[in-house]
C-alpha cells in the first residue's frame, strides 16, 4: 500500500501512505499515562502478558482498510488482515500471503490464485476465496469502498471464487501488478453488513474480526490502538501477547519515554530527528537504527485543484500555474543545505520521485536538465514569467499585489518547520513571501485545495504503481464534494499515457524504463519538488527487545515495513526463544514457502506497489 504510505498526514482519499511511529514494550516505570492510568513497575503487564508498545506521532485517519491512507493506519491493517501476497523481508520479492500460489493465463488476462485452507478469522470462521472476491467486487462497485485502494481494481473485469480455495481475477488488459495487490482482504460475513463505506471507520465494536498476526481489541483517537496476538495465525503466533500503538504529540516526550523504559521503540514522525538520534547513541540499553529509508520528502505545488467533471475549486495562487514559476521556486531551494542542516546527514539529496533504495526504478536528471540550486537563474525565470519586483523589492502578481505563498506544514513534524524557515529566507531573497500554515490537521485544507504549496511525502513500496497512480487524472475526485485518490490534483495527459503503458508492461526492464520516463515528466512539470530521501532513524531498548526483523534484512527499517515482519518477529528480551522472531527465522519460514512454490511450478510475476505509499 503506498503505504502513505501512505508518510505524512495526508488526505484520507490519498492512499498512501506515511507514518510516523515506533514500537516499544509497555514499561511504565511507576508512571501513570493516558493509555495506562494505573502505574506499572514491571516490564510485563499486571496479568503477566508481554506487551510491546509503539510510540507514534501520527493520528489514525481511519481503521477501515477501504479508507485509510496514512502509514500508521495502513501498517495496522497489515497486522489485522492478510493480503493475497506479501513481500520477502530480505529482498522484497513476492511470497505467499492468503494465497499460496498464483498463475496467469498465457494472455495474462486471467489470474488464478490458490487460497490457503489454514487461515481462519478471529471469530473462528475459515477465510476463503469468497472473502477475497467479495472484497475486490465491493471496491469495483462502491465508490466509498474504492476510496483508498481503488487503483488496484480499476482494470479488473470480473472476480469470482469458484471454490473456497480458488480465486479468479479477469482483467480488461494485462496488468503487471498482480502479485502486488496491496489490498487487505476482509471477512465478507462481517463487512457485508456495512451500509456506507465512505463513512464507516471500523472503530466502534471490538474485537475487530481479522486473520492477520494481531487482532484489534481497542482504540481511542489520538491516544492508543491496542491489539492482541492472534494465537491461531497460520504463520505462527507473535512472541508478544499484546501490541500497543501509543500516541505522542510531542516527539521529545516519546524519546523521554524510551529513556525511562516506558516504551521500547520509537521512530518519530516518521523518523527521529538528528538531534534526538544523536542524543540516544551510546545510551545504555538503547540501539539506534539508521538505515536507508523508503520515503521521499517533498514540496507539492497546488496545480489548480479540479474534479473529474472539470469543475475547479480551491484558492491556489494563480502564478503557480506557470511552469517557469514552479521551476524557479525549486531552483531557489538548496537541497544540500537541507541535508546538512536539517537532516544532519541522515538523508540523501532528493531528485526523482522514487528513493534510491529501489534501484530498479530510481531516476535522476542529467546534469543539463537538473534544477540545481541557482537563485540568480531563478530570479531570471521569474522576470521572464512576468513576475517582477516592485519598488519595495517584492515580487508582484498579475493583480499588482505582492506574492506571498501559503505553505501547509505538519505541526508535529519539526523538519517541516525547519525547512519552512529556510524557504522564508531563500524565497524572501527572490522577493516572495512565505506564510507557514503549520496545522495538526492538514487534511481539510488539502482536500479543499486551499493551499499554495504543502510539505508532502510518501512511503514507497517495492512496486511503484500506487504512488504513481495518485498523480493520474483518474485519481481526481468525481466532484469537488467528493474525496478522490489524488495526492495534489495533478492531471497531465502525457503522464497518464505513460502510466497506462507501465501498468501493462510485464518485462521488468522495459517497465522500469517507462517508470523513469514518468518520473522525468513529474520533475519537468515542477509540481513535485523532491528535496530529500530521509533515512529511517529509529531506536529501541535492547533490554526489552531481544531481536527484531529489519526490512530489507541487511540495512532496512523496522517501523512502517511492507509487511508485518517486525512486530510479528519481535522477541521479548526475557524470552528463552533466541530465534523464533529473528530475521533468520523469518527468512527460513519464507524459504520454506518458496520451496513449496517452486515445487508447484508457481509463476511469480513482476510485483508492484510503491510508496508509501504507505502515505502510508
Amino acid at each position: 500500500m503506498g503505504t502513505n504510505d501512505q508518510t505524512r498526514s495526508l488526505p484520507r482519499g490519498l492512499r498512501l501512505v506515511a507514518l510516523a511511529g515506533a514500537a516499544a514494550l509497555t514499561l511504565t516505570a511507576g508512571l501513570a499515562t493516558p493509555l495506562d492510568p494505573a502505574p506499572r513497575q514491571a516490564r510485563a503487564a499486571d496479568d503477566g502478558k508481554k506487551v510491546l508498545t509503539v510510540a507514534v506521532a501520527q493520528s489514525v485517519d481511519s481503521l477501515s482498510p477501504f479508507l485509510a491512507v496514512r502509514l500508521l493506519s495502513t501498517s495496522i491493517h497489515r497486522l489485522m488482515y492478510e493480503y493475497l501476497t506479501n513481500y520477502d523481508p530480505k529482498d522484497n520479492h513476492a511470497v505467499p500471503g492468503l494465497a499460496t500460489k498464483w498463475e496467469p493465463s498465457p494472455d495474462k488476462l486471467t489470474w488464478t490464485y490458490t487460497i490457503r485452507s489454514d487461515s481462519t478469522w478471529s471469530d473462528g470462521k475459515r477465510a476463503t476465496a469468497e472473502d477475497a472476491a467479495w472484497t475486490f467486487n465491493k471496491m469495483m462497485t462502491d465508490d466509498g469502498a474504492a476510496t483508498a485502494n481503488g487503483s488496484y481494481v480499476g482494470n479488473f473485469e470480473k472476480v469470482t471464487a469458484p471454490s473456497p480455495t480458488k480465486l479468479v481475477i479477469e482483467l480488461k488488459k494485462p496488468q503487471a501488478t498482480m502479485t502486488a495487490l496491496d489490498v487487505p482482504i476482509v471477512p465478507k460475513h462481517v463487512w457485508e453488513k456495512v451500509s456506507d463505506f465512505s463513512e464507516f471507520n471500523n472503530d466502534k465494536s471490538f474485537p475487530v474480526v481479522g486473520n492477520g498476526p494481531f487482532v484489534l481489541t481497542g482504540y481511542k483517537a489520538d491516544s492508543y490502538v491496542r491489539l492482541k496476538a492472534n494465537k491461531s495465525f497460520w504463520r505462527g503466533a507473535p512472541k508478544f501477547d499484546e501490541l500497543v500503538f501509543r500516541y505522542y504529540k510531542d516527539q521529545d516526550a516519546a524519546v523521554s519515554a524510551l529513556r525511562k523504559g516506558e516504551v521500547s521503540f520509537v521512530a518519530g514522525s516518521p523518523s527521529l530527528t538528528p538531534a534526538q538520534a544523536d542524543s540516544l547513541k551510546g545510551a545504555d540499553d538503547i540501539q539506534v537504527n539508521d538505515a536507508p529509508g523508503r520515503r521521499f520528502y517533498a514540496l507539492a505545488t497546488n496545480p489548480g485543484a479540479k474534479a473529474k467533471n472539470g469543475e475547479k475549486f480551491g484558492d491556489g495562487h494563480p502564478s503557480l500555474l506557470d511552469q517557469r514559476v514552479r521551476n524557479a521556486l525549486f531552483m531557489a531551494v538548496d537541497r544540500e543545505a537541507i541535508i546538512d542542516k536539517v537532516f544532519r546527514g541522515h538523508a540523501v539529496e532528493g531528485e526523482g520521485y522514487i528513493p534510491p533504495r529501489f534501484q530498479d526504478y530510481f531516476w535522476k536528471p542529467s546534469a543539463s536538465r537538473k534544477l540545481a540550486y541557482d537563485p540568480a537563474k531563478a530570479a531570471q525565470l521569474l522576470d521572464r514569467a512576468g513576475y517582477r519586483k516592485n519598488g519595495d523589492g517584492k515580487r508582484v502578481g498579475k493583480d499588482g499585489k505582492p506574492i506571498t505563498y501559503r505553505v501547509l506544514c505538519h505541526a508535529t513534524d519539526p523538519n517541516d518547520k525547519a525547512v519552512g524557515k529556510y524557504l522564508q529566507e531563500w524565497w524572501g531573497d527572490l522577493g516572495i513571501g512565505v506564510r507557514l500554515d503549520c496545522l495538526d490537521n492538514v487534511t481539510d485544507p488539502w482536500l479543499a485545495g486551499k493551499y499554495d504549496l504543502a510539505f508532502d511525502g510518501w512511503s514507497v513500496n517495492p512496486d511503484p504503481d500506487f504512488v504513481l497512480s495518485i498523480h493520474t487524472c483518474g485519481a481526481l475526485p468525481a466532484t469537488p464534494k467528493d474525496t478522490g485518490a489524488t495526492d495534489n490534483f495533478i492531471c497531465d495527459k502525457t503522464y497518464d499515457e505513460l502510466y497506462a503503458r507501465q501498468l501493462a508492461e510485464y518485462d521488468p526492464a522495459k517497465r522500469a524504463d517507462i517508470v523513469k520516463q514518468m518520473e522525468s515528466r513529474l520533475y519537468d512539470l515542477g509540481y513535485m519538488n523532491v528535496m530529500a530521501y530521509p533515512n529511517a532513524v529509529e531506536a529501541y531498548r535492547t533490554d526489552q527487545i531481544k531481536s527484531i526483523t529489519t526490512m530489507p534484512a541487511k540495512a532496512g527499517n523496522i517501523y512502517g515495513q511492507d509487511g508485518y515482519w517486525s512486530w510479528w518477529s519481535a522477541v521479548p528480551a526475557d524470552s528463552g526463544d533466541s530465534s523464533g522472531g529473528s530475521s533468520t527465522a523469518v527468512v527460513a519460514v519464507i524459504a520454506t514457502s518458496l520451496v513449496l512454490l517452486i515445487g508447484l511450478g508457481t509463476v511469480v510475476a513482476v510485483r508492484r506497489r510503491a510508496g508509501a505509499d504507505d502515505r502510508e
